[in-house]
């Protein structure tokens, strides 16, 4: 009988989150250059869904701004799954994918690729995942390597680590661009974070590597709750702490590769969501890990969103709109770390 409020409240959550993100994706879909009431934009997608012969204002919603608006909800998913994972591993509510230097290092795998597969089309679609997932994965483990004393990885080790090995990688991709720029030239706006490249192929080749990094969470939440009371315990506890934390390093390296080969270097998604899940829903994983992903869709969307009509011509990537809104609340959360 205890558990029945604790499922109520679960589904009350997600189901709110479920709704507020459809709302998002219509309006995202629906405004533009051209606006499109939501209607219209769910009568295109319906007819689209059906097969039906599209006439010529749901191209603009079939080509470019459902692939668009699908891929930032995916992008902002997997941003969020991994700043959970992240956060739950190093017990760190800084934890994210910027800071502790995993986007800089997929993009430096990702830009690598670029340089290889040259103009080819195919090769680049297989090849900057792949980079961008090997740059993610030894980043990681270089910066929890750098920052470990005794098996343990210190708090201000970890983000001082990260940050410097993030800006590191940044140059070392910041120099590839200029020895290779007659053809890094579409990797520059890319590389500040954005979407405007989205395409249906795309929103397929981050939904299977989402999909295959969300397993794990989905069945080790308890294992990530039985981490939050330290490696020592959770041993004694049953879990295998060094191979648990190599498969949770591996699925959230997973998905933030998939984010960054698409949409470049968004910041403090995977950092702002989760604490405010965190804050609001409370620590438990089987709801933190659901409603932190379906809240970094609704960032990522609106943020995609502002980035597309704030300044209309002109597009913002999307990255220095969520570096307005991460930065403050990144401040704020060291503020009150060091009051607590």
């Amino acid at each position: 009988m205890s558990t029945a409020p604790g499922s109520a409240r679960r589904r009350l959550a997600i189901a709110t989150l479920g709704v507020l993100l459809l709302v998002a994706m219509v309006l995202a879909v629906g405004l533009g250059a051209v606006n499109v009431s939501p209607a219209d934009t769910i009568s295109a997608i319906a007819r689209g869904i059906r097969g039906e012969q599209l006439v010529q204002s749901d191209a603009v919603i079939w080509q470019l701004r459902l692939p668009r608006v699908l891929l930032a909800a995916l992008v902002g998913s997997a941003l969020a799954l991994a700043g959970v994972l992240y956060q739950a591993l190093f017990k760190n509510p800084l934890a994210d994918p910027y800071i502790l230097g995993v986007s800089s290092g997929a993009g430096l795998g990702a830009t690598i690729a670029f340089v290889a597969a040259g103009t080819s089309f195919a090769s680049r679609s297989f090849g900057v995942p792949v980079g961008a997932f090997l740059g993610a994965l030894l980043t990681i483990a270089f910066v929890v390597r750098l920052a470990s004393r005794a098996g343990r990885a210190d708090t201000v080790s970890l983000l001082l680590a990260g940050v410097a090995i993030s800006y590191t990688l940044s140059a070392v991709t910041s120099f590839l661009m200029v020895v290779f720029r007659n053809s890094m030239q579409s990797v520059v706006f890319w590389m500040m974070g954005g979407l405007t490249s989205a395409s249906w192929q795309n929103v397929w080749v981050v939904s299977v590597m989402f999909t295959i990094g969300a397993v794990v969470p989905i069945f080790y939440a308890r294992e990530l709750d039985i981490m939050l009371l330290g490696d020592e315990r959770a041993g004694q506890l049953g879990v295998n702490v060094e191979r648990f934390k190599l498969i949770v390093l591996a699925a959230a390296s997973l998905v933030v590769a998939a984010a960054v080969s698409v949409s470049g270097l968004i910041g403090f998604v995977g950092l702002m969501t989760p604490h405010m899940a965190r804050l609001v829903l409370g620590p438990d994983h089987r709801l933190l890990l659901p409603a932190s992903t379906l809240a970094g869709a609704i960032v990522m969307v609106l943020a995609d969103l502002a980035a597309r009509t704030v300044l209309a011509p002109v597009e913002i990537p999307v990255g220095i709109v969520t570096a307005v809104l991460g930065g403050p609340f990144f401040l704020w959360l060291l503020v009150r770390k060091e009051r607590r």
